[in-house]
């Protein structure tokens, strides 16, 4: 029996966090970034959108499509704090979760919905479950698949709800445009579409006779997009461990890009999700790894272990930023991911030191009280230590 896998993406995410902090702005063009020179959209309200206004854009180009864009600097406490509310609510239903960013998971549902006699209604009532208790939109998307439950929920915004049986896949997927295709890269789609591939089920028609330019052109992707068109593919929801190795998280950009401003953004997120999520968890980890995939699927991953373990944002994000530029900086990217590796718990730590360096501490700790008591008699500050003698 096949799996029911949930796809759940909330909608316009960051802007709609804005509109839920001041009504005042719901209905009207809302752009999250920086407003300034290097400024990009990291993502814009649906109403941005009507002038033109999408993510990874220029904000100077954002403001000359709509004059009367209302810019709002990203804030991400709040922004965790809503997908917080987001994931616990969706744990109501069911514990097999996959947490994919700060907006979207996905969940499975096969349990829990033995017995359901309108699976529609059912999600619609998680749909509106979710927003009349944290007003966050969301569009679902329902299928035997990760890949087509994913393409469910990104066939209908906002607040759609889309179930793709395999027999569904060539009436709802096969005449959406190819650059609609969820896996397919900014790049690869106008390659193909030079090839005469206009639509998913081109794609599909030509994958299915073996056409060596795709197998050239998709190399060990081939069998993977294959079994995706087909209504194969995987069905496994990656839950995380009770007393988890390493926290991560991941996210794939709106557009392949290699801008460093919206690539040195992403990162700052990422770092600050994994960071608010290993302090939750109580967790330290020395080594910071990152993962970077290319517009044509290819993955590399580097790390860095550092002397002291860690759970600091800032740390995490120069760690990777550093990174990102030594080894990756060249490269057009879709997917950039953070991962705090080798985890302890923070009661478990201790910064210990030798004996030699106890003493000195003592020592100059000793010294310093004396020459503060001495001053302090004098009431003007006469004494200091030799070592501050030299310095002036």
């Amino acid at each position: 029996m096949s799996k029911v896998i949930v796809h759940i993406d909330l909608n316009a995410f960051f802007a709609r966090c804005e509109e839920i902090k001041d009504p005042s702005l719901e209905n009207k063009p809302v752009a999250i970034g920086h407003d300034g020179r290097g400024g990009i959209v990291s993502t814009c309200s649906y109403k941005a959108r009507e002038y033109g206004v999408s993510s990874a854009m220029p904000m100077f180009k954002a403001k000359q499509l709509c004059p009367n864009l209302i810019i709002k600097p990203v804030d991400f406490h709040f922004y965790q704090a809503l997908s917080d509310k987001f994931i616990s609510f969706i744990r109501k239903y069911t514990k097999l979760i996959e947490i994919a960013s700060i907006d979207e998971c996905f969940a499975d549902f096969t349990d829990t919905i033995k017995g359901v006699k309108d699976v529609p209604a059912f999600f619609k009532q998680i749909q509106y479950g979710l927003y009349k208790e944290t007003k966050l939109k969301c569009s679902i998307g329902v299928a035997s698949t990760k890949f087509l439950a994913k393409m469910g929920s990104d066939y209908k915004k906002p607040m759609g709800l889309t179930i793709i049986r395999k027999s569904d896949i060539s009436r709802i997927l096969y005449p959406l445009s190819i650059d609609k295709m969820f896996g397919i890269g900014k790049k690869t789609a106008p390659r193909l579409k030079e090839l005469g591939i206009q639509t998913i089920g081109d794609l599909a028609e030509r994958l299915n006779n073996d056409d060596p330019i795709l197998v050239a052109e998709f190399g060990k992707f081939y069998s993977v997009i294959k079994d995706w068109v087909n209504g194969k593919g995987s069905d496994e929801v990656s839950i995380e461990p009770w007393d988890p190795k390493s926290i991560g998280n991941s996210t794939t950009l709106k557009e392949d890009t290699n801008n460093r401003e919206l690539i040195a953004s992403t990162f700052r997120m990422l770092a600050k999700e994994v960071s608010e999520r290993a302090v939750r968890e109580n967790k330290l980890g020395p080594t910071v790894q990152i993962v970077v995939k290319e517009s044509d699927f290819k993955v590399h991953n580097k790390s860095f272990t550092l002397e002291n373990p860690t759970n600091n944002a800032d740390i995490i994000f120069d760690v990777a930023m550093k990174l990102y530029e030594k080894n990756f900086s060249n490269l057009t990217i879709r997917l950039l991911g953070v991962t705090l590796q080798n985890l302890i718990d923070q009661k478990d730590v201790a910064i210990q030191m030798s004996l030699f360096d106890y003493q000195m501490h003592e020592e100059e700790s000793a010294t310093k009280l004396l020459i503060n008591e001495l001053n302090r008699k004098m009431k003007k500050k006469i004494f200091m230590r030799a070592s501050e003698v030299e310095k002036k």
